[in-house]
């Protein structure tokens, strides 16, 4: 597994190899497969923002599927795929589905489209889902199990510089993305789940720019001063 950044049309991507396959890393959370002209994403959650509303839960602005789906479209071009498959956990809950179905068949109309099913998922009628799928001797699907696959579900996030990042978190058996909607939280990479799936590899980071870690961070030197620490014990992880 190696990788490093470069440039893409639209945005600047950071390079990953992953179980034999070239993939470009997205600063939107989007994974590009080269080979197959594929554009990768997971846990869209469409509808969140109704479905928290119609709870009793938090009053969010009702935009987020617009926002999503315009992302979405957005990377589609300026990626170049032909193809989009989408890892599960596209819609949030069973009310989603209908109001954004005219969307979904526009992009059906210009993509091939795979759709993966999720925990949250009900697909608006006409649309077919698959509870997983295999290409090249890759698992797709929405929880990391059995590898190599490539999955989402957990909403993978590390802690750096003090945010807390979205970031595919890539180890020698699983490649998991980070979630593509606008209103999501995350797990902590540090989390035993995500730990247990990947205690080392890398991490990169989504925003202007895809940035590759290695993860577990590294421990950083502290100054004895700052943390009171006897020679020897200073260092901490970020």
């Amino acid at each position: 597994m190696t990788g490093r950044g470069d440039g893409d049309t639209a945005a600047r991507c950071c390079a990953l190899r992953f179980a034999g396959h070239d993939f470009r890393a997205r600063p939107s959370g989007a994974l590009y497969w080269p080979a197959t002209d594929s554009l990768i994403v997971a846990d869209l959650h469409l509808g969140k923002s109704e479905r928290m509303a119609r709870r009793g839960g938090a009053l969010l602005p009702p935009y987020e599927v617009a926002e999503t789906l315009a992302r979405l479209e957005a990377e589609l071009q300026a990626s170049g795929a032909r193809r989009l498959i989408a890892l599960g956990d596209s819609f949030d809950d069973n009310r989603a589905g209908a109001e954004v179905a005219p969307a979904l068949e526009r992009l059906a109309q210009q993509y091939d489209c795979l759709w993966i099913a999720g925990n949250h998922d009900a697909m608006p009628r006409g649309f077919a889902v698959q509870g997983e799928a295999r290409e090249s001797g890759l698992a797709l699907r929405h929880i990391a199990d059995k590898g190599p696959d490539i999955s989402g579900h957990y909403h993978p996030k590390l802690s750096f510089m003090g945010q807390r990042i979205p970031v595919f978190l890539c180890g020698p058996e699983h490649l998991i993305l980070p979630a593509f909607g606008s209103y999501t939280g995350g797990l902590d990479c540090t989390h035993p789940a995500l730990m247990a799936l990947v205690p080392e590899g890398v991490a990169i980071l989504t925003g202007p720019a895809a940035r590759m870690l290695p993860f577990p961070l590294p421990a950083r030197r502290t100054p004895r001063a700052q943390r009171g620490a006897p020679p020897g014990r200073g260092f901490s992880l970020d």
